[in-house]
């Protein structure tokens, strides 16, 4: 009887000692810190991302940077610069951003934003591999929410990995560890996310039938930031 019950006190600890190393190892895991990321990154990318900079005429890591987001060309392009003009790096594909065309204007409407945007925030944590946090609502965005008595505009809109999307732009997961290094190497206080329902520079922009009036102020705005960065 005494084996007996010692070998199923023994299989109880055991299964105990396990249960809790687990638990305690899920709630290590994910826990990482920016810096974590970029050491795990820094040899794969370094290299590789200094040629190509130091091919578009730029120094890695340059002194500004500009992400300019095309969404029905499911496009974002790298621009960066030093002392001289913007260059165009590189781009990558959009892989997922929900709505149409047209601004945010309310929480839960998936529409992807338009507009000029400054990071705020990286998250190395995401739910999404990883992500860079927009500042939406900005100043434009809050005082024609305010204006029209929209209370609430929405919040949390970021630059992620994978490929979903309610409301945010994914780039998968390769590109965000991409992403994600270079705005960490230059400095998130120097990088800028133009987001713009299609490229300007092709056609001017113009808004929807159910277009709010204040639309047409606000392309403009992006088409000038357009013009500035790729000088087109």
């Amino acid at each position: 009887m005494v084996p007996t019950l010692v070998f199923f006190a023994a299989i109880f600890c055991g299964a105990f000692f396990l249960y809790y190393f687990s638990y305690q190892r899920a709630e290590l895991m994910g826990k990482k810190t920016v810096e974590d990321v970029i050491n795990e990154n820094e040899h794969r990318l370094t290299a590789r991302l200094r040629d190509d900079f130091e091919n578009a005429g730029v120094t890695f890591p340059p002194e500004q940077l500009a992400f300019l987001a095309l969404k029905e060309e499911k496009k974002l392009e790298i621009w960066a610069r030093n002392d001289g003009g913007w260059k165009m790096v590189n781009a990558v594909a959009i892989t997922a951003a929900s709505g149409k065309s047209g601004p945010k204007l309310r929480e839960g409407d998936r529409q992807v934003p338009e507009g000029v945007y400054k990071l705020v925030g990286l998250n190395p944590n995401s739910s999404y591999h990883l992500s860079m946090k927009l500042n939406y609502p900005n100043e434009f965005d809050r005082y024609w929410a305010n204006k029209e008595g929209r209370t609430n505009p929405g919040s949390d809109i970021f630059i992620h990995g994978k490929a979903v999307s309610i409301g945010c732009i994914a780039v998968g997961d390769d590109a965000i560890e991409e992403l994600f290094y270079i705005v960490h190497k230059v400095g998130i206080e120097k990088v800028k996310v133009v987001i713009s329902p299609r490229d300007p520079r092709k056609n001017a922009l113009a808004g929807n039938s159910d277009s709010p009036e204040w639309t047409e102020e606000l392309y403009k705005n992006i088409e000038s930031e357009f013009l500035t960065i790729s000088g087109t």
